[in-house]
């Protein structure tokens, strides 16, 4: 007999796949999540025209010197705060570019601020903060679409002039949609265990917020071929990678590939054109400045 309680959202059903969980041995429990876990990227999939909109509404807000700000509470807000933290490292991005709001702030990334989530006038004025402006696009990050400190932020953001998107893991409601620029919702159906929004919604979150910012970084001008080329040296790892890049793009031997990078301040895409078009630091910095960062318009096609 299906029960009157009930929760319309798929994030706080019950799996009927799952409901003897407790009785199976640890085997049947990994096998069981692993099966779960595998119509993850089916449901990202089929939200790819909503990905590919926010991917657009970034990218204009970027070029029109705009930010990414993501919003969340729990386990949606720590992955917003680690998709944005990823980016500097990753593309050479200075920090503001993409941010993360929480709520509960700082501390709720080691630890649960659980009643954080409630409170929409913290959210709002988080955004007030950040000057959000009509530049700026903010996304609120919810599985269960109901959060309301992320519907305090985005109508925040939506009073200062700023474009807005909304991704969750259940049925998204017609106001929603009429209300956000894009709204993206993959259904990832019950959670193994009911309610534990970390598991399929969260690594659907995750796939879709790579999705944003790397196909975003690549509309950029950010990536040569398959290579992350902004990156900046900042350690060993990076520095091997750097002069790897350059060995394999500009022909070079590792020593001089070294010597290179380290004319060049450490930013690969710098040395790449100082390399190809025979320049110093100045100008390969000046000639990429010119063609919007963009390096293939600067040395050609990787190929």
């Amino acid at each position: 007999m299906e029960s009157s309680a009930q929760d319309p959202r798929l994030t706080e059903q019950r799996n009927p796949r799952s409901t003897r969980v407790d009785e199976l041995s640890t085997r049947e429990v990994v096998e069981l999540i692993g099966a779960e876990d595998r119509m993850v990227a089916d449901a990202v999939a089929e939200e790819r025209e909503a990905i590919t909109r926010a991917v657009e509404l970034v990218v204009d807000s970027f070029r029109r010197g705009g930010r990414l700000i993501y919003v969340g509470a729990g386990t949606s807000g720590r992955l917003g705060v680690l998709d944005a933290a990823e980016m500097p490292p990753t593309y050479g991005t200075d920090p503001s570019m993409v941010q993360g709001i929480i709520a509960g702030g700082q501390q709720a990334l080691v630890r649960a601020q659980e009643g954080a989530e409630d409170v929409p006038g913290a959210a709002a004025a988080a955004i007030d903060e950040r000057d959000v402006g009509p530049a700026d696009f903010v996304l609120g990050i919810a599985t269960s679409g109901t959060t309301p400190f992320v519907h305090g932020a985005l109508a925040r953001a939506r009073e200062r002039g700023a474009r807005t998107g909304f991704l969750l893991c259940t049925y998204p409601w017609q106001e929603l949609i009429a209300t956000h620029d894009v709204v993206i919702a993959p259904l990832v159906g019950p959670e193994v265990i009911t309610g534990s929004t970390r598991m399929k919604a969260g690594t659907a979150t995750k796939m879709v917020l790579n999705t944003i910012t790397t196909a975003a970084m690549v509309r950029m001008g950010k990536v040569y071929g398959n290579l992350m080329v902004d990156l900046q040296v900042t350690c060993e790892k990076l520095r091997d990678r750097g002069e790897r890049i350059l060995v394999e793009t500009v022909g070079l031997e590792r020593p001089v590939a070294a010597a290179l990078l380290e004319e060049a301040g450490g930013h690969v895409k710098t040395a790449i054109v100082m390399g190809r078009r025979e320049v110093d630091a100045a100008e390969a910095r000046r000639l990429l400045e010119e063609a919007d960062g963009v390096i293939a318009r600067v040395v050609g096609d990787l190929q």
